[in-house]
């Protein structure tokens, strides 16, 4: 048989359960790369389609709990490494590259995201992720005994795990799958809707002078509008510290965040306490007829 190597060769002569799970596994974490890639919410700082607000969800549910609190300060950035794993997995799987290790990643994704989200769904079978796990288990034992039965395929340590960086056409696959699943995100970015120029925030009458409110900003993050004599203002709630979400506190009239205890005012959006460093962000709202808008 001939030896087992990446690219288009890596599809020959293998075994048809391997076959549909490459294609399975591969094209699913590709597509959940692209839907994160493509979402205009997922790689906010907040939010309740952000990363950062799916975290706050499990916290409290999760026996992971506390990781998920130490990843909550770094949300973005772990969003963007989760979504460049899952397409670079994606890709690894359909082309051939690292496969003992992109099949290692997968496994460890699914069993994390169970033990995450859904460890508490009951019965067991109704939640996906367990399932993707013993999905992945399967392909790597399937793809073990594939490779044995070639001629001497090469493998780096631990069976194939460790990718053999002494390869130079393992070495330039993976630098493939790095730079596709870098240019997959770049394209995904492409495809997010694109804020609103001017959306309605409530109606004038409903927002009398002394009123404060939360909402949704055009671009899905949460804010806080204020009307005084003067007019109309808002300021962006998330927190310029770590991206938790700040809360108005009449009685000090400032912004808290609940997080780490920054303090902003609620006239200028300045700092007042707190490890945060720069101000809230104004948000540019206006008086249009008869309600009040974001412009």
């Amino acid at each position: 048989m001939a030896k087992v190597t990446p690219g288009i060769a890596s599809w020959r002569n293998q075994p048809l359960g391997i076959t549909i799970l490459r294609l399975w596994l591969g094209g699913t974490w590709v597509y959940g790369g692209w839907v994160k890639a493509s979402d205009g919410a997922f790689l906010r700082k907040s939010g309740a389609n952000s990363f950062s607000g799916q975290l706050t969800g499990y916290i409290g549910h999760s026996p992971l709990t506390f990781i998920l609190r130490h990843m909550l300060e770094h949300a973005t950035l772990v969003a963007w490494f989760v979504m460049l794993s899952e397409f670079a997995i994606g890709i690894a799987i359909l082309a051939g590259v690292a496969m003992q290790l992109a099949i290692f990643g997968g496994f460890s994704v699914s069993i994390i995201l169970w033990l995450s989200v859904t460890y508490h769904v009951r019965p067991y079978f109704l939640g996906s992720d367990l399932a993707f796990a013993a999905s992945w288990l399967a392909l790597f034992f399937l793809w073990q005994a594939h490779v044995k039965s070639g001629t001497r395929a090469r493998s780096g340590a631990l069976g194939g795990l460790i990718p053999n960086l002494r390869d130079r056409r393992e070495v330039m696959g993976i630098l493939g799958v790095g730079a596709g699943a870098i240019i997959a995100s770049l394209a995904g970015g492409a495809f997010r809707p694109k804020p609103k120029k001017s959306a309605l925030i409530v109606k004038a009458a409903d927002f009398p002078v002394g009123s404060t409110m939360p909402f949704t900003a055009n671009d899905g993050n949460p804010a806080i509008l204020f009307r005084t004599k003067a007019g109309v203002f808002a300021y962006s709630a998330v927190c310029t510290h770590q991206g938790c979400t700040v809360a108005y506190a009449a009685l000090s009239h400032s912004m808290n965040c609940p997080c780490h205890g920054a303090k902003f005012d609620s006239t200028s959006g300045a700092v007042l306490a707190g490890p945060a460093q720069t101000p809230l962000p104004k948000i540019s709202v206006a008086i249009s007829g008869a309600n009040i808008v974001q412009m």
